[in-house]
């Protein structure tokens, strides 16, 4: 069978887009990987796809059949004909020589119902896969008359749907609903969106309940199809049925958790996570080139600057190409418009030049001297600032490396970032990158040369216990690598107080999530996992380390949480490290109240116990949402005397409880609230080790898991 006009129209538009491709890739621009072939029948085959065995990634194999001429590019080894690969879109234009479905005659005695399916493993598009039928580029479209049509997925989920129907004379001659056609709004055929992408769908056709369907004789012209948007516009014949080769659309993404944040940056392209459209869940990231910049993100430095002085109708005056952008002025001795032709038009003022010479002429050597003074003046100044940065750097320099030898001697040198580099990440401590902070000092947010986003950690304080807190801080975070555990990218010493250089967090505190105005908060499955989180990170920091580290200050704003709420520890500048030899160093009293060991703040003896003690607390207020440090209830108690004192009565612990576990938790919530009244008691000798808390937590949660786990089973 012949194609109609339009579709060689198509087919032609697409092959002049892969010609224009291939020259852009033969000019510079890389398209695959080294060695790959990048082309099959005309149409470009970019990266991350592929024709040979390692020139894609999983689930973008392409196979090139040279049985017909020109050779057919197919979707992996399904039946879909490939016309066209958009990176920018993230989409592949396809063509199906079944993509759509002519019903049988419907019988009128099965109530008129006839179903079919498209898509899924037939063509391909295997769940799971990075392909879906792309929702912003196809529309559902159905011809006929006199039904209902609609288009479910997922089990039967009804998603759209649209009915038409026809005059008298358009039942028996189709060519009458020609004329209807171009809109397709209900007369003689109808088209509808498809809000959700899937790989396949189900289509259901219901005749609708007219008695004047007991004299429709024909009901073979019925045709349903999925189809790129705009495709079925005129694209019909005289009988009512569509051409064979159907174009549709699908959208791909690269399916990979490597992204962890919303979008990630890299050289001159950016990337962004693509989340399905009915759920939160990530389906996977694509990547773009930055404005000004055109290749393939998708490949080391596959993004290269446009010359934009070099295309036509960019700029009619003098143009200066720059990285990832151009300007474009009037020459000199002109004005005007340099972006449209004949815009730089002569100054009427030009003859006022000479005489401006002359005034500068005149006035120049007062320029020069001023200009000259102005310039000693700021290379002195900048020698001083020189001089007094390679100070402080010798300074702190000097006791911070004391401090890392004697653990690590390499860790010095990789760790130190220049005062310039912090600089340039903040915008020079722009207010307007401030994370937050208190009366000791500020957070900003920062990108470094390398593309990482940070947090940078400025204190406030000069004093020597500050300095020596910012020191203990990289002594010790220096040295640890745990998941739950907040990184330590390094730290500037040009400043009077070092500056900290960690991991972005971008979820905020527990704090900031448990104590919020609403009366529901993080859910209690939530509650025990970053339970169970702290006291893996704090068993680490006990038991797993060369030399055992006590954090000293566990509370719930030094816990930070992820994307994924999981736990970050931060906050080391009060720890201290302790010999294995010793189970406790005496030092001065440090901490904050509601959470400090009463203990440690009698004696002044810090042992392991203490973070138990702070730990207990926080599985209090994970329980209670009640805040320690300002807690007190009608009698005067602390937070954790109250606590204690209900979990002895008979149902007492219903009173202290955050209501919201009353319906969420199960019999693990008072195994936690046992726990917790364990790990808060006066005498540390009476409090389990760190480890026995991971141990206890991790088989309550695991219980937990199991109990939802068969749940959700009996559920379904």
């Amino acid at each position: 069978m012949a194609l109609a006009p339009q579709l060689v129209l198509f087919a032609a538009a697409a092959a002049l887009l892969s010609s224009l491709l291939l020259a852009a890739t033969a000019a510079g621009q890389k398209a695959g990987l080294p060695g790959c072939p990048t082309s099959c029948g005309g149409v470009s085959v970019p990266f991350p796809f592929g024709i040979s065995p390692g020139c894609y990634l999983p689930g973008f194999n392409l196979t090139c059949d040279p049985s017909s001429a020109p050779s057919r590019l197919v979707l992996g080894n399904g039946t879909l004909q490939v016309s066209d690969i958009s990176l920018h879109n993230s989409t592949v234009r396809v063509l199906a020589p079944d993509i759509h479905m002519d019903l049988p005659k419907l019988p009128l005695s099965n109530g008129g119902v006839a179903s079919g399916t498209w898509g899924g493993q037939g063509w391909g598009l295997g769940d799971g896969g990075p392909y879906l039928l792309s929702s912003a580029h196809n529309e559902f479209i159905v011809t006929g008359c006199h039904f209902v049509a609609e288009l479910t997925a997922g089990g039967g989920y009804i998603i759209n749907g649209c009915s038409s129907t026809c005059t008298r004379e358009a039942e028996s001659d189709p060519r009458q609903r020609d004329q209807f056609r171009p809109t397709c709004t209900g007369i003689g055929c109808c088209q509808a969106p498809i809000p959700y992408g899937h790989t396949s769908y189900d289509v259901t056709l219901r005749l609708l309940n007219d008695d004047r369907l007991a004299t429709i004789v024909n009901q073979n012209n019925f045709s349903v199809h999925i189809a790129e948007e705009g495709w079925f516009d005129g694209n019909t014949t005289t009988s009512g049925n569509l051409l064979p080769a159907v174009p549709a659309v699908l959208a791909w993404v690269i399916r990979s958790s490597v992204l962890q944040g919303t979008n990630e940056t890299r050289g001159n392209s950016s990337c962004t996570t693509v989340r399905e459209e009915y759920t939160t869940r990530a389906r996977g990231y694509t990547c773009k080139c930055w404005d000004g910049y055109e290749g393939n993100p998708y490949l080391p430095d596959g993004c290269q600057d446009i010359d934009e002085c070099a295309l036509p109708g960019k700029c009619y005056g003098t143009c200066t190409n720059t990285p990832g952008n151009y300007s474009c002025e009037c020459p000199d001795a002109t004005n005007g418009n340099p972006n449209v032709p004949n815009g730089c038009v002569k100054s009427h003022a030009a003859h006022i030049g000479l005489i401006l010479g002359l005034v500068i002429g005149s006035v120049g050597v007062l320029l020069f001297l001023v200009l000259g003074n102005t310039f000693l003046i700021h290379k002195v100044k900048a020698q001083r600032k020189r001089r007094q940065r390679h100070r402080f750097f010798k300074q702190n320099r000097g006791q911070l490396l004391q401090q890392l030898i004697s653990q690590r001697a390499d860790i010095a040198e990789r760790m130190i970032i220049d005062l310039e580099e912090i600089e340039k990440a903040t915008n020079y401590f722009d207010r307007a990158r401030e994370l937050g902070g208190g009366g000791h000092g500020t957070v900003y947010k920062g990108i470094l040369s390398s593309l990482h986003v940070v947090a940078i950690k400025r204190s406030k304080i000069v004093i020597q216990r500050e300095i020596n807190e910012f020191i203990n801080e990289v002594a010790i975070l220096s040295q640890i690598n745990h998941t739950n555990i907040v990184k330590l990218h390094g730290c500037c010493l040009e400043t009077e107080v070092p500056l900290l250089v960690y991991e972005f967090i971008s979820n905020g505190t527990l704090y900031n999530h448990l104590h919020i105005e609403t009366s529901v908060s993080l859910p209690w499955r939530d509650r025990l996992r970053i339970a169970v989180e702290v006291a893996r990170a704090l068993s680490y920091l006990h038991s797993f380390v060369s030399m055992p580290i006590i954090h000293r200050d566990i509370k719930s704003p030094n816990i930070l949480l992820d994307d994924n709420l999981t736990v970050k520890l931060s906050d080391f500048g009060a720890s201290r490290y302790i010999p294995v030899t010793e189970s406790s160093v005496h030092t001065a009293v440090q901490g904050t109240l509601g959470y400090l060991d009463p203990m440690y703040h009698s004696t002044g003896h810090l042992t392991k116990k203490s973070d138990v003690y702070s730990f207990g607390v926080l599985l209090i207020e994970l329980l209670t949402r009640k805040k320690p440090v300002s807690y007190r209830s009608c009698q005067g108690y602390s937070l954790v005397v109250h606590f204690v004192t209900l979990l002895t009565e008979s149902n007492g612990l219903h009173h202290i409880l955050d209501p919201q576990l009353l319906t969420e938790g199960g019999g693990e919530v008072v195994d936690v609230a046992l726990l917790a009244a364990i790990c808060v008691k006066f005498i540390g000798e009476e409090r389990p080790t760190m480890r026995q808390v991971e141990m206890a937590l991790e088989g309550i949660h695991a219980a937990k898991e199991y109990v939802s786990s068969n749940t959700d089973d009996e559920s379904e």
